[in-house]
């Protein structure tokens, strides 16, 4: 009996270990290759006036309650001093060398306001860089140093890429340098917030502070990418990490070698998420495409003939599934181009021509409706107060009705003091008579469409109607 089992387990062994042993990768003839490409960088930037401890920029507006507050930490560690005088601080992180004259691809994070960048090979060599251009909205920076017959890294196809495809990682984490971790793809395409213009490979590969900028390679032993974030509620990698697709690296990198700056595709719109509420409210029959929550003035959207109340489906023949789509196509087109944009607007499908202008690099001043006023609450849960001509001018002359308090519905559905209704499911907003007239046909237990001006920008809430009054 005891043969019979020994026996049996000597068979397992012969037809299972090929295939583990298939299974598992083997990453060293890779990172024999490829290490060589990839290199440490260290930088050094004055501060002025700090104050004790160095943090990380958050997203523009956000507060220590949102949830996202600790959402996407960026990869240097932290630094820097107390005394509120000038004082240094250095950051370290990653990059590849893609062509053998010295031009090396990073993160824009990781080089921004650095007053000196080093650049360190694996042979030991130091070289100081120079910083040919960043662009903070991909999050992509070129730098070159002054060497020769240099290794480079192979591009790929991060189009190619499958998820559950196995990746690997090599930089300097914590300023260990020439680290390689391995993991797989976990998704593609993810659209993160305050990062409108990238299609992130999402990856389980281990990310921490320093791997920022190093190179993402496939089984071929080519990069496809860059590691540029981590989800993360403790600073370190937590099993979420995001890397910018090598090709949107390298569109923007030949932009900036010639030209010093990248040039996007604009529209001039704002736009939000179609949720189930909003379509019903709409009386569509799905949630596909990015509904226009607000038009600039003069804008190219304005000039094409783009209202708030559209839903964009597609842009330039690509289809609009989802409203992070559209900021990556829009910015992706060459501006002065003509192209048509389907939209469905009040249930009828239309096509416009708009001429994509050139994105802007300052914002508009943020509009913020203030003033006290005693009002009753409506079937909705607002109390509400005409517009004075002050409000009306920050509004560009808008009408509207400015919320001074919400309950019941309206504030579960996040409507908040200091918001200004401007539409009711695309009925532009007079005065309170017609903003309640326009509530109270609505049947009970039915959803609303709210246009909202909160701050600089415009979006839909839906609000379902209480019964009468």
């Amino acid at each position: 009996m005891i043969k019979k089992v020994v026996a049996l387990c000597a068979l397992f062994l012969v037809f299972i270990n090929p295939v583990l042993a298939k299974e598992l990768p083997d990453f060293t003839e890779l990172v024999e290759k490829q290490g060589a490409a990839v290199v440490n960088i260290s930088t050094v930037q004055t501060v002025h006036g700090g104050g004790p401890g160095f943090m990380m920029p958050m997203p523009p507006g956000m507060s220590e309650d949102d949830p996202f507050y600790e959402f996407f930490r960026r990869f240097q560690p932290p630094g820097g001093q107390g005394g509120g005088q000038d004082y240094k601080t250095q950051s370290l992180g990653s990059g590849f060398i893609i062509s053998a004259d010295g031009y090396v691809l990073t993160n824009a994070h990781v080089v921004n306001d650095a007053d000196e960048v080093i650049v360190k090979l694996t042979d030991k060599r130091e070289f100081k860089a120079k910083i040919i251009g960043a662009d903070r909205r991909a999050d992509v920076a070129l730098i070159k140093i002054e060497a020769a017959n240099l290794p480079k890294v192979t591009v790929g196809d991060p189009n190619q890429l499958k998820v559950g495809e196995w990746v690997l990682a090599i930089g300097s984490p914590f300023g260990l340098e020439n680290t390689v971790t391995a993991g797989i793809v976990s998704a593609k395409g993810r659209a993160l917030p305050q990062e409108n213009y990238v299609p992130f490979i999402q990856t389980d590969v281990a990310i921490n502070p320093g791997n920022s900028g190093g190179p993402l390679f496939n089984m071929k032993g080519e990069v496809v990418g860059i590691n540029s974030q981590i989800f993360s509620r403790s600073g370190g990698y937590m099993g979420l990490s995001f890397a910018i697709p090598i090709d949107v690296a390298l569109d923007v990198q030949n932009q900036l070698k010639s030209g010093g700056k990248v040039s996007r595709g604009w529209l001039g719109i704002q736009i939000q998420e179609i949720t189930k509420e909003l379509a019903e409210s709409f009386g569509m029959k799905n949630t596909n495409g990015a509904l226009v929550a607000g038009v600039e003035k003069s804008s190219p959207a304005d000039k094409g003939g783009l209202e708030a109340g559209d839903v964009i489906l597609k842009f330039d023949g690509k289809a609009i599934a989802t409203s992070s789509d559209l900021p990556r196509v829009v910015g992706a087109t060459k501006p002065g181009k003509e192209v048509t944009v389907e939209i469905l607007r009040k249930n009828a499908m239309r096509n416009l021509s708009v001429k994509v202008g050139e994105m802007p690099d300052d914002k508009e001043e943020a509009v913020k409706p203030r003033g006290p006023a005693k009002a009753e609450p409506n079937r909705l849960g607002l109390m509400l107060r005409e517009l004075n001509p002050q409000q009306k001018k920050k509004l560009n002359g808008k009408d509207g009705v400015l919320v001074v308090d919400a309950q019941g519905n309206a504030a579960q559905a996040g409507i908040r003091r200091g918001d200004v209704v401007l539409a009711v499911n695309n009925t532009e907003v007079k005065n309170i008579d017609q903003f309640n007239k326009l509530v109270d046909a609505v049947a009970s237990g039915k959803t609303v469409a709210l246009l909202v001006q909160r701050g600089e920008n415009t979006l839909y809430v839906p609000v379902k109607v209480n019964g009468a009054k």
